[in-house]
């Protein structure tokens, strides 16, 4: 599928999906994906009783996903997690679904290994974090590998995997962004990846900033996420906060990178630093080509860190990356001490 037609094909489906009004020919898709939309939900709530029959992990483990496709904000709160409980004395690994990468066996991940056999996501939690971490499409199987290669790892955080069926989890937290759950309906009619009813049965719900809780829960927490620094690519120059690459970008053209399921956050925080890019969406985990980097005009290009590692490779001068970190509520790092240490709190 060329890039153009992929940008699209997302473009209409964020329409359907998150559109304030849909027309005739929105709602008419609505109704010819319904069928499916039917079957997801069957089939999530059978993977739910299946969840519900697992055994209790050997180590508590911590899983936090979407209820909705595409990105909310989990990825950094994972690394934000697994860095709290660190310091609060605990010994975290992290697993990842490693997304996007040639091979799907279980793997551990470190830093500087290739995105394409680690997976973007699971490489920038290694990088970030400097923490275990383990890929694999069946993410017991990085469950088990950690367990064989760490063995004093005594918390798992999860990026993702929710309705993951074979994997054993003791807490479950299902992050929401500004988005919500979108026309509340399942895929592909609608985001939901499962019947939001479910989301009650969550431990706790996570939200994005400001965002609003999807449903009434007993335990939700929130986190924001905030820019940290402008670092480049390659690595040839030192990293700047942003006030000083916002000072460095006066006066020369911009280029903004977005590959990632919610384009438009990356670009408005931007914006709300006083940059003025050129926005160009490539598509929830694309990969911006050697080709394509030569062809842009401009005399910067800052993309997501997501972008940056899988592009390192041949990333020249001009490309910069906009490193996050995700700030959680400390009462959401209070109760997950408490609860993994067997201490329910009330």
């Amino acid at each position: 599928m060329s890039s153009t037609l992929r940008r699209r094909l997302e473009a209409l489906v964020q329409r359907l999906w998150y559109g304030p009004r849909p027309g005739p020919a929105l709602r008419a898709l609505r109704a010819a994906l319904a069928p499916a939309a039917a079957l997801t939900a069957s089939v999530a709530r059978r993977r739910r009783l299946h969840l519900q029959q697992l055994p209790a992990p050997r180590v508590p483990l911590v899983v936090v996903g979407n209820f909705v496709a595409g990105g909310t904000g989990k990825t950094p709160l994972v690394a934000a997690i697994a860095g709290a409980l660190a310091a609060r004395g605990m010994r975290p690994g992290i697993v990842a679904s490693g997304y996007g990468a040639r091979r799907s066996d279980a793997r551990l991940v470190r830093p500087g290994d290739d995105p394409a056999e680690a997976g973007d996501e699971a490489l920038w939690l290694a990088q970030a974090t400097s923490l275990p971490v383990a890929a694999a499409r069946r993410r017991a199987q990085a469950v088990e590998l950690l367990a064989r290669a760490h063995p004093a790892i005594d918390v798992l955080v999860a990026d993702d995997g929710l309705q993951h069926a074979g994997l054993a989890r003791s807490i479950e937290l299902a992050v929401f962004d500004e988005r919500g759950a979108g026309n509340g309906r399942l895929l592909p009619a609608g985001p939901l990846r499962a019947p939001l009813a479910l989301a009650a049965s969550m431990d706790a719900l996570v939200l994005n900033g400001d965002a609003a809780a999807p449903l009434p829960h007993p335990r939700t927490y929130r986190f924001r996420i905030e820019p940290l620094r402008f670092a480049v690519v390659n690595g040839r120059t030192a990293p700047l906060v942003p006030a000083a690459f916002v000072e460095r970008a006066r006066g020369r053209s911009l280029a903004a990178i977005a590959g990632t399921a919610a384009p438009q956050r990356f670009f408005d925080t931007l914006r709300a630093l006083g940059l003025a890019p050129r926005c160009i969406a490539i598509g929830d985990h694309a990969v911006l080509r050697r080709a394509e980097l030569a062809a842009l005009p401009e005399e910067l290009v800052v993309m997501t860190t997501k972008d940056a590692v899988k592009c390192a490779a041949w990333a020249d001068d001009r490309c910069w990356a906009l490193e996050v970190r995700a700030l959680p509520d400390p009462d959401l790092i209070d109760w997950l001490t408490e609860t993994i240490r067997g201490r329910t709190l009330a």
